[in-house]
């Protein structure tokens, strides 16, 4: 049996999250749709479906925009349908970091061109949107015959027919976690987030506590220390944010409950002595009280080194081409390619494809490593032109 997947819809307009295609329900009056998306998944939720309502082009655009914006923030796979009238929009949706592009199966026009966008950009990137009066025999077949994913309409909570995906209208105060739980007891495989070890067999310290390790999930910096009780652990483990002891108010706090920076949980690991924790988590806005995106912020001593952690490294590099793009330097050949524009970028770049490939076939493997650096370092000039991150990149490169 395969595990089922908790699967929220909402239904996005003007930034904002309804529960219903009408847009007369909000999930949340206060929060974007971004920042409800965000809450979604630490609820629980698994994957989550959004269905664009524009009127127009310049609403579908808009719509586009905030789809990217949440496919950044969250690691939820997007499945994106709603307005879709011609194969141009199916690679808008893919483009904007959805996992699927969802068909509407009441709509001639989607399920005439389902078997076209299925072969050119693969079954597995597309959906089809089925309702009780829509899902018969001849859908069922056209969705099986194109190996596409189906999802029904979120009229009720619950499973369609065979379905892996349990469809719920998005709704903050509902905890998936518990859902998934009641699923369990009756006998369903769900993706679950479970600690493998009870509280009382971690060793604690004369307060009662553990203390937690913050890192990072994306880069691994150090972000904070703190504790947590019985209580505090349990709840991060039920509600996905990370929830700490304080020992100077003794209660428990949930990080960024009065501040807005959250700390999504990703992970939970624990040492060898089983007295510490190392928690992986989102981290939204900063970690720091002092406005730091880490407490550890300042240095005390340091012997010079050389940074070789790919991603630190890029992130150097690209650090150093932003603020030449802000700082000109006289002399520095970054500038010289900025001042020159797109075309010279472009044609360093296609240069130095050109001599990787040489270098490829020479048997000494350090003149290919030092033409990939320069190729590297021409593509980030590229990039920084173009006002794409590492952070993009990587994300898309997830994906695939």
């Amino acid at each position: 049996m395969s595990e089922k997947r908790i699967v929220p819809v909402i239904f996005l307009h003007d930034n904002k999250a309804y529960q219903d295609k009408e847009c007369k329900v909000l999930v949340d009056s206060e929060l974007s749709a971004c920042e409800v998306c965000l809450r979604l998944e630490a609820a629980g939720a698994d994957e989550l479906l959004i269905m664009d309502i524009s009127v127009d082009d310049a609403s579908h655009d808009a719509n586009i925009s905030v789809i990217r914006q949440i496919s950044k923030e969250t690691d939820l796979p997007l499945n994106i349908g709603g307005r879709i009238k011609r194969v141009e929009d199916v690679k808008k949706y893919l483009y904007a970091g959805g996992r699927r592009a969802v068909l509407d199966a009441g709509l001639e026009s989607n399920t005439a061109m389902l078997t076209e966008v299925s072969n050119r950009f693969g079954n597995e990137k597309i959906g089809l949107l089925v309702s009780d009066s829509v899902f018969d025999t001849d859908v069922a077949d056209l969705a099986s015959d194109n190996k596409v994913t189906a999802f029904f309409n979120a009229e009720f909570d619950g499973f369609y027919a065979n379905s892996d995906f349990y469809m719920t209208k998005a709704d903050l105060n509902t905890d998936y976690s518990a859902l998934k739980n009641k699923l369990k007891e009756e006998g369903y495989e769900v993706v679950s987030f479970t600690s493998s070890l009870d509280f009382n067999e971690f060793k604690l310290n004369s307060e009662g506590l553990i203390p937690v390790i913050v890192q990072d999930y994306k880069t691994d910096e150090v972000l904070m220390l703190a504790y947590m009780n019985e209580e505090a652990f349990n709840n991060t483990i039920s509600t996905g944010l990370m929830t700490y002891y304080s020992r100077s108010r003794s209660e428990q706090w949930v990080k960024g409950e009065t501040s807005g920076h959250f700390q999504y949980v990703k992970s939970i690991e624990i040492d060898c002595d089983n007295d510490t924790l190392l928690a992986k988590v989102k981290q939204i806005g900063a970690a720091c009280h002092t406005g730091n995106y880490s407490c550890f912020y300042r240095n005390i001593a340091r012997k010079d080194y050389a940074e070789t952690n790919p991603l630190k490294v890029f992130k150097e590099v690209m650090d150093v081409i932003e603020d030449r793009k802000i700082h000109p330097k006289e002399g520095s050949y970054t500038n010289y390619l900025f001042d020159k524009g797109i075309d010279k970028i472009l044609k360093k770049c296609g240069e130095e494809a050109t001599e990787i490939i040489i270098a490829a076939k020479n048997p000494d493997p350090e003149e290919i490593i030092y033409e990939i650096s320069d190729f590297l370092y021409h593509v980030m000039v590229l990039m920084s032109l173009k006002e794409v991150t590492w952070e993009e990149v990587t994300a898309e490169l997830s994906k695939r």
